[in-house]
């Protein structure tokens, strides 16, 4: 059996069991662990109070309207378990192995773990109590005579210390012969539970009740993300920004069967992230997502119907697929959409800038030129890093313009590169902002990497890595950038002539770098951000 005891005079939070959390009173979390155990224990709350029995009563629980005379502050809890376990028991005519004392004031407590409890003592012939507890490993002081005295020897590192533990007032699981034979719960041989995490908090003062009304309201949610030589490396970028930016929620990744470079950028970061192996409906199901964050590019009808099923909440990225309709949301920074659909946000307004180059300052364009940067994504797939350094190397070592390089995960045709001496070869920076904010001329493709040079207002010449690249609206002249189109098609003698006169004419790199900067890029995450959180908002 289970007993809740559940008082209506708490002092700390007046009418604390009442109260409700999360849109739920308290009282509701502790019956609801009770009522889900696979050992299906009759379930009683223990109160004085009329109000506490009534809600009880509709939240699925049985009552048992404790005296009076065990109902006062200093009233311990062995003798108000055992007064309603008696009772309870010669009522029902029931035996009972085991009583468990579950307190309300652990909302935040898993079944799974009360049942693992449970198990070990009704398996156990030795164990009369097991008790919930957690475990502790700091330096800590005691009071001995008015002095502060440390409880160690010598001081060590956490890891190093020799751990106590605490209870902490989840649970606390006898046997019934215990209280029969003692009048108490606590027995000759006492096991502990060790709870982790947010399981060991106990509600007892305002402190605690807004963390586990933290808990409660965080959603498990999942990015979708694809990574690898023919889609580049942006989806992982923009995928870290925003996780980076959601601390208030449970962040996971899954990346498609495919991307082994996002993978093993995201693992770099310290994220939970899975590599796609089976059907990827199955494996989304397994991590138990609220939200399912798709940055996959398009998206079929099919996919995405049976991911309402699951059923989540769903948003997408650059979806340009049949499926886009069936998304709560979907953002578009870089593609134009021609018809006006509803939870559609498209135009750099939505583009959702690094952290790096949110706090980076703006160019200050110079009249002469130094540095050229030359940085064509995580894959460069066609090789226009090397086309480029062909073009311009001859010019820039007569005129003395040192040329960067930066490189992505992706790339690999570093060795075509080797002939050319004096250049400065970077790969996989994670401080390109500064590369780019030193640079006087920036050579780029015309993905994501557009916004963050007129981020920073570099003037930058643009070549695309590919026809979808080319529908990639915001590399244009109205936004400050030379455009020269598909990066295979133009000639060496193009980019040569584009950038000799760009070194020549201060006045056209200023004018480029103002209409850049004339666009409020800073605060698209900021926007994308508000329009997760409003659907998260519709979800409790």
């Amino acid at each position: 059996m289970v007993i809740i005891p559940a008082r209506g005079g708490s002092k700390g939070i007046a009418r604390k069991n009442l109260r409700a959390l999360n849109n739920k009173p308290l009282l509701y979390y502790s019956i609801n662990i009770a009522k889900k155990s696979s050992f299906h224990p009759d379930v009683y709350i223990s109160s004085e109070d009329e109000e506490i029995l009534s809600m009880a009563k509709k939240l699925g629980a049985n009552i048992y309207k404790r005296p009076d005379e065990l109902s006062r502050d200093d009233i311990t809890l062995d003798p108000v378990i055992k007064n309603a376990y008696e009772n309870i028991s010669k009522k029902s005519k029931k035996e009972y192995d085991v009583v468990v004392t579950l307190q309300p004031t652990s909302p935040l407590l898993k079944t799974s773990s009360l049942d693992s409890a449970i198990e070990k003592i009704l398996v156990s012939e030795e164990i009369d109590t097991i008790i919930s507890a957690k475990k502790e490993a700091h330096l800590s002081w005691r009071l001995d005579n008015g002095k502060y005295v440390p409880n160690y020897k010598e001081r060590l590192n956490r890891q190093y210390l020799q751990p106590y533990f605490i209870e902490t007032g989840a649970f606390l699981i006898c046997k019934s012969s215990n209280l029969r034979k003692y009048n108490q719960r606590i027995g000759v041989n006492i096991d502990l539970f060790i709870l982790q995490d947010e399981e060991t908090i106990d509600i007892d003062t305002y402190v605690d009740w807004n963390i586990c009304e933290y808990y409660l309201k965080r959603k498990n949610i999942l990015f979708v993300v694809a990574g690898n030589r023919d889609v580049g490396l942006g989806h992982v970028y923009r995928a870290l920004t925003l996780a980076n930016s959601i601390t208030n929620h449970n962040i996971s990744f899954l990346v498609t069967k495919d991307s082994d470079l996002a993978y093993q950028m995201i693992k770099e970061r310290n994220f939970k992230v899975y590599l796609q192996n089976g059907d990827i409906i199955e494996e989304i199901d397994k991590l138990h997502p609220d939200i399912v964050i798709n940055d996959i590019l398009n998206t079929t009808k099919k996919y995405m119907k049976a991911l309402k099923k699951l059923p989540v909440r769903i948003i997408n990225f650059e979806d340009l697929g049949e499926g886009a309709e069936l998304a709560d949301a979907v953002f578009n920074a870089l593609y134009p959409e021609k018809v006006i659909k509803p939870n559609h946000y498209f135009g750099h307004d939505y583009f959702c800038v690094r952290d790096e180059f949110y706090y980076s300052p703006s160019k200050k364009v110079e009249a002469k030129v130094n540095t050229v940067l030359i940085t064509f994504g995580g894959v460069d797939e066609n090789n226009l890093t090397l086309k480029v350094i062909e073009s311009i190397y001859t010019f820039c070592l007569k005129k003395n313009i040192k040329i960067n390089v930066v490189t992505g995960l992706g790339y690999s045709k570093s060795d075509t590169l080797t002939k050319f001496n004096g250049i400065n070869i970077l790969e996989d920076v994670r401080n390109i902002s500064e590369f780019m904010l030193e640079a006087d001329i920036i050579f780029s493709s015309a993905g994501r990497t557009v916004y963050e040079i007129a981020t920073i207002g570099t003037p930058a010449v643009i070549l695309a890595q590919n026809t979808r690249e080319m529908t990639h609206f915001f590399a244009s002249s109205e936004n400050g950038f030379i455009n020269l189109g598909l990066g295979n098609k133009v000639s060496k003698k193009s980019i040569y002539s584009v950038f000799r006169r760009l070194v020549n004419d201060f006045t056209e790199r200023q004018t480029m770098s103002k209409l850049m900067l004339r666009k409020n890029l800073r605060h698209g995450k900021n926007k994308v951000l508000s329009i997760i959180n409003q659907i998260i908002e519709e979800m409790r």
